[in-house]
């Protein structure tokens, strides 16, 4: 055993970034393991530590070391390969050990000990404001203040309810009791795939994907640390190769990691996996769940032994899995896997130096790879298998363009011909999507009286109006302000929402269908509410609804198959960006049509129909865009030819350095 542990103290300051050892008490011995919280003495007080190595070498005099006074309550530990992770994330992105530590193990909050309750709103929005204006009738203040948060935010801790509303513990009993909102404990999770049927799911595999699966079996029987690339259309199989994958990982005793770029997907993925591989010990992690359910599930993963699967977003790599076998990336190219604000990573980088660690396998699945990661196949670093053709036969949509520059998009983002194919499509009892990068109602709101726009006072951002919320909102720092509030400029109220966002196209649409028909919307304004994500989307899966509006989240990895129409209602927005991400954006957005029996269509509304870009688009030609995109790169010195970092360096407004 031990005689001593190096700690990392837990203070942010760089000149304190390094190690000190403290003795082990002789009761502690058996106890104390790496990546344990402890109190330690340091100067005049005690602070928390992290235990990051133990060893039986003193590094200085031994009647000068101090001891460790106990071990934290709640500490949890760690296996040593995350100690590892965090020094490797300390080098390479430049924080300190301390902040590294911090992103790899969950915090735990005091108040966790507490059951922490929070109240929800059971109504729609509709029946909320119809209750909040009978409040407002009968003078009932503090009705009201409740009502109204919960509909501009649809679930709320309970203390804040209290505390910063004023509202007290009666009133939310009495609005519980008319059914208009309920009282939630966090210690009670649902498990949202429960209600699902996984008779009648066959995962039978066709000669090519079985090919792919093949190769990677071999793989990870060599266990040797390795990369490799699925390339494959949309909609040709690759979750069932990410499942079939799971199996042999499983079956070898080895854990496996599957990762989405964003909660809607990995909502998605974590349901196949529900119904393909029902008796696999199955956990759902990422960064929106709460952080007591977060740190329940590290909790228990610490503490397995026997491989299981795990799906969620980039968060989920920090997990402590036992017998890492493979990690993977679907949708790898997409720029949600790297963590710009706060503890900064790319999830691509961290999930190959957890793979290097447990001599695995790290696949990365697209249909349009990062232009770095095809730089890597084509310099025959990483192995690639492609999966040309959709699962069952099915083909590719048509692609065509509608040129919008001579329309007035004040009153409608879409073209006579755009509407005259979505009718058809409904009266044929077939779905449609439309995909519109820009959430809101209005991107704008023009002040008619003095002529300027409503700007956010922090951001100098036009606001966007939420009509729903009856707000308007500041998509860069979360500034908001009841609409309608007079101009800052000019104090007039006389407003003109210019553009549109899909609040707006949702309600637009919703005049156009007939009697009985619905649209759903799906972005971060109507998915706040926990599990609103999981009902809009199989909602419009059983077909209660047409039409389905959304922004990126909807582009990429959902298989509806009854939908035949896909609109990308402005095909313009990052085209003209130096961003390649634009032209994979327009391709995984192509992808949504036509996934079933029936041929599907796609309509990119542009204002350039001469662009190069379109193509490439038009004809799915990934290849030759990497070939033009990356003549483009080499001559003007882009990644991967040259290596880039980003300075960011902030200070408050009023500062007079400043």
């Amino acid at each position: 055993m031990a005689e001593y542990a190096n700690i990392i103290v837990d203070i942010f300051n760089e000149k304190l970034d390094k190690t000190f050892q403290y003795r082990i008490p002789e009761a502690m011995k058996e106890k104390l393991t790496l990546g344990m919280q402890v109190y330690v003495p340091f100067g005049k007080r005690n602070i928390k530590g992290y235990v990051v190595e133990l060893t039986d070498e003193p590094e200085f005099e031994v009647a000068k070391i101090k001891e460790i006074i106990g071990i934290a309550t709640d500490s949890v530990p760690i296996e040593s390969q995350l100690i590892a992770l965090a020094g490797w994330m300390k080098k390479n992105y430049g924080a300190t050990m301390n902040h590294a530590l911090k992103t790899v193990i969950p915090i735990k909050k005091k108040s966790n000990a507490v059951e922490h309750k929070s109240v929800r709103l059971k109504l729609t929005e509709i029946e909320a404001k119809s209750e909040l204006a009978e409040f407002e009738r009968k003078h009932q203040k503090a009705r009201v203040r409740l009502l109204s948060a919960l509909i501009e935010n649809p679930q709320m801790d309970q203390s804040m309810i209290t505390q910063k509303l004023n509202v007290s513990g009666a009133v939310i009993r009495a609005l519980e009791t008319m059914g208009i909102v309920e009282v939630v404990s966090e210690r009670s999770y649902r498990n949202p795939v429960s209600h699902l049927d996984s008779k009648g799911y066959h995962l039978t595999l066709n000669e090519e994907q079985q090919s792919v699966v093949d190769v990677i079996e071999r793989n990870l029987d060599q266990k040797i640390a390795k990369t490799y690339l699925i390339k494959g259309v949309t909609g040709s199989g690759k979750t069932a190769v990410y499942m079939e994958l799971a199996k042999e990982c499983l079956r070898r005793g080895r854990s496996m990691l599957l990762l989405a770029p964003e909660v809607a997907l990995a909502l998605k993925l974590r349901r196949d996996a529900s119904l393909a591989l029902p008796d696999v010990p199955l956990y759902f992690f990422h960064g929106y769940q709460s952080a007591a359910l977060r740190e329940k599930t590290f909790r228990e993963l610490a503490k397995r032994r026997e491989p299981c699967l795990v799906v969620g977003t980039r968060s989920a790599l920090f997990l402590p899995l036992p017998s890492l076998g493979a990690v993977v990336l679907d949708e790898e190219h997409d720029s949600s896997f790297k963590q710009d604000e706060g503890r900064t990573y790319q999830a691509k980088e961290v999930a190959w130096f957890r793979i290097a660690q447990a001599k695995g396998l790290l696949v990365l699945g697209s249909a349009t790879p990062d232009l770095k990661t095809f730089y890597a196949v084509r310099e025959a670093k990483i192995p690639v298998s492609t999966l040309p053709a959709r699962v069952g036969g099915g083909t590719l949509p048509s692609i065509r363009l509608v040129d919008i520059r001579s329309m007035n998009c004040v009153e409608s983002i879409l073209a006579p011909e755009t509407l005259s194919a979505l009718k058809q499509t409904v009266e044929q009892g077939d779905q449609a999507v439309i995909l519109l990068n820009r959430r809101g109602y209005a991107p704008l709101m023009y002040c008619i009286d003095c002529g300027k726009v409503a700007r956010c006072p922090h951001c100098d951002i036009g606001l966007t109006y939420h009509k729903g919320r009856e707000r308007l909102v500041c998509h860069y720092c979360g500034y908001s302000v009841p609409f309608p509030s007079p101009c800052p400029s000019c104090k007039g109220l006389h407003f003109h929402p210019m553009g549109q966002g899909t609040e707006r196209v949702e309600e637009y649409i919703g005049t156009l269908l007939p009697p009985g028909g619905r649209v759903l919307r799906l972005d971060r304004d109507s998915t706040r509410r926990p599990g609103r994500m999981e009902e809009i989307l199989e909602s419009f899966a059983r077909q209660e609804a047409q039409v389905l509006v959304g922004t990126q989240m909807l582009s990429k990895g959902h298989h509806f198959p009854h939908v035949t129409l896909a609109v990308v209602a402005d095909g313009d927005i990052g085209l003209n960006l130096p961003d390649y991400r634009a032209f994979q954006l327009l391709v995984q957005s192509s992808g949504r049509a036509g996934r079933g029996e029936k041929p599907g269509q796609v309509i990119i509304q542009t204002r350039d129909v001469n662009h190069y870009c379109w193509q490439y688009v038009k004809n799915g030609d990934y290849e030759g865009f990497y070939d033009y995109e990356i003549a483009l790169r080499k001559r003007r010195r882009y990644p991967p030819f040259i290596n880039l970092a980003l300075l960011r360096i902030s200070y408050p407004m009023d500062w007079a350095a400043g």
